[in-house]
């Protein structure tokens, strides 16, 4: 008799493998009905956490400053953004190497370093609108700041979610103010929940950091709580790395501060997946900082050996995806 699988014997409705979670790829697959890829290109921004409006240096874990010093300084006199290749030819370059494998892919351009939001109206709906005249573009992905998006670029977006397939990346990390101060975030948790509010109807996908500084493992299920109470289309869960030349290399360096090890990362991540809605699709389970910029910890370079853990103890838990979610 053949053996049933462990994907026959998952009990979470959106999955078709042995994940028990709303994965990001599942959500592709079924809402473009094709391979769908997101194509990562620079817009030209910097920060206000950056340039100095806000602070300068970015927050304390954020590799951004040191790996594009020239972000940090004022831009050409007039300008408004900073030199960056034609988007055309960053999403040709891209398309053309995906489109060898994949010949009926579609593509997500994702404007993803820095803040994306942080020009004046016309700037962005000049980017913005080029991407979407790219061809087998279905989307579009923007990372940025609640601090960088006003009432009136908030309305264009509602207007552009209309239009299609649109997410605003935001990065809460923690729920806790005291975090927030502490990683030089630059914005309370109640300037975040007015942009969520701001951006009603529009998909947004959270980010949380888990291993922040000072922070208890019950601090992060709050901040998980959180998350699931403002009920977001999709959330990234990132562990926090110790990249060189950041603040967190500092603390790191100096003994005080000691990362998560795979275990406690592991445990964390699945307790968290329980209290989100099964609705809520993950977009990142994990991540891996690049090898040559990482300090610490070393195991999160093995990004499978990672996401294979976390598979194995909701499966050893006999557990999934919002079976303690608040109803």
């Amino acid at each position: 008799m053949k053996k049933e699988t462990e994907a026959a014997r998952n009990p979470f409705p959106y999955s078709d493998t042995n994940r028990r979670f709303y994965t990001y790829d599942y959500y592709l697959r079924h809402t473009f009905g094709c391979k769908c890829f997101k194509v990562p290109l620079d817009g030209g921004f910097t920060c206000p956490n950056i340039d100095g409006t806000k602070g300068r240096g970015g927050c304390l874990y954020c590799g951004l400053p040191a790996a594009h010093p020239e972000r940090g300084c004022p831009p050409e006199a007039g300008a408004v953004l900073y030199a960056h290749p034609p988007l055309r030819e960053q999403f040709d370059m891209a398309r053309e190497r995906l489109h060898q494998k994949w010949k009926t892919a579609r593509y997500i351009v994702y404007f993803q370093d820095f803040s994306n939001t942080y020009a004046p109206l016309p700037v962005l709906q000049s980017l913005y609108e080029e991407a979407l005249t790219f061809p087998d573009v279905v989307g579009l992905n923007i990372a940025t700041r609640a601090d960088c998006i006003d009432e009136e670029i908030a309305s264009y977006l509602r207007d552009l979610a209309g239009r299609t397939a649109l997410t605003v990346e935001l990065g809460l990390q923690s729920a806790k103010d005291e975090t927030a101060a502490l990683i030089r975030r630059g914005h309370t948790t109640a300037q975040f929940e007015k942009t969520v509010k701001l951006l009603a109807g529009v998909d947004i996908c959270i980010h949380i950091i888990n291993g922040l500084p000072g922070e208890s493992r019950e601090q992060m299920m709050d901040t998980a709580r959180y998350v699931a109470a403002l009920h977001p289309q999709s959330v990234k869960i990132h562990l926090l790395h110790v990249l060189r030349g950041t603040g967190m290399a500092a603390l790191y360096l100096a003994g005080e501060y000691a990362p998560m090890t795979l275990d406690d990362y592991t445990n964390t991540v699945c307790d968290q997946l329980e209290l989100l809605p099964p609705d809520i699709v993950i977009a990142r389970i994990t991540g891996d900082g690049m090898a040559d910029q990482l300090l610490a910890p070393a195991w999160s370079l093995r990004k499978f050996a990672v996401m294979n853990a976390i598979d194995k103890e909701m499966v050893r838990r006999g557990s999934w995806q919002g079976i303690r979610a608040e109803t």
